[in-house]
């Protein structure tokens, strides 16, 4: 029998409309889909009738069992000649954990391609009015895991460099360790007055945003409850989002939380 062909597709951060058109193609073109739990379950509908739908959902912490039978799907449904279309949220090579998926694809000789997504770390702040660069504020971006700890012997980032040589800094999967990635940054140079922003469920209905500095923002999130997923943005672009803020999202839970960042803006500058 031929081997199928695995397509690795970035679904995008959360709104189904920001997915691109091939990574649709995909999805329509599926004998079966294996979708994250970030994936949104929208785009399921545009499947054949007759797709095979597995969910694969991982939740934080529970990632390494879920990932080798994640791993031994994609294998078993491709040596059946199936075409697979592996779903994952936001873009795939983001911490999508796609290298672990298209190595274990080569060693099967089965064909893939990888297709790319809007990343969440991007889109969140453009739809809370926080463009991740601007001339006047920011020429640096970076990306970063937000989940490791020092007393847990998983922190591998290089602080000083990320606190003194990036100017807006995106940390996913860092809700539960903010304040540790405050105080590091704020340790390593960064100023503590330094924008920051926690932005939740981005680019869905569910969008919840609330800015503060490096030193608020822990107390802030808190008050608002913002839990997981959320984008935690530092940098001084958050400034922007008072003149920039164009999406309607949730307020539930946030009280003043935006009046007391207007406000703070209003100060600083």
């Amino acid at each position: 029998m031929e081997k199928g062909t695995v397509y690795l597709v970035g679904a995008g951060p959360g709104d189904p409309k920001l997915i691109t058109v091939y990574g649709m193609e995909c999805i329509q073109k599926a004998d079966v889909i294996l979708y994250d739990r970030l994936s949104n379950e929208k785009l399921l509908q545009y499947a054949k009738k007759d797709a095979e739908l597995i969910f694969c959902g991982k939740m934080p912490g529970k990632h390494e069992v879920v990932q080798e039978k994640i791993n031994q799907l994609l294998v078993e449904k491709a040596l059946e000649g199936k075409t697979v279309t592996r779903l994952k949220g936001g873009d795939p090579c983001v911490f999508g954990r796609v290298g672990e998926e298209a190595e274990v694809l080569v060693q099967e000789g089965i064909s893939y391609e990888i297709v790319p997504g809007i990343t969440s770390g991007i889109a969140a702040p453009a739809y809370a009015g926080i463009p991740v660069t601007h001339r006047d504020y920011a020429s640096s971006f970076a990306i970063v895991t937000g989940h490791g700890r020092s007393e847990k012997g998983e922190d591998y980032i290089n602080w000083a460099a990320l606190a003194q040589g990036i100017d807006t800094i995106a940390f996913y999967m860092g809700v539960g360790n903010l304040k540790y990635i405050c105080r590091k940054l704020i340790e390593h140079g960064k100023r503590p007055d330094t924008g920051a922003a926690l932005i939740e469920w981005g680019t869905t209905e569910k969008q919840r945003t609330v800015t503060g500095t490096l030193e608020t923002i822990e107390s802030k999130a808190e008050a608002a409850q913002i839990t997981h997923p959320a984008i935690v943005l530092v940098g001084d672009v958050v400034q922007l989002r008072p003149r920039l803020q164009w999406f309607k999202e949730s307020r539930a839970n946030t009280g003043d939380l935006f009046i007391d960042a207007l406000e703070e803006a209003a100060i600083k500058n």
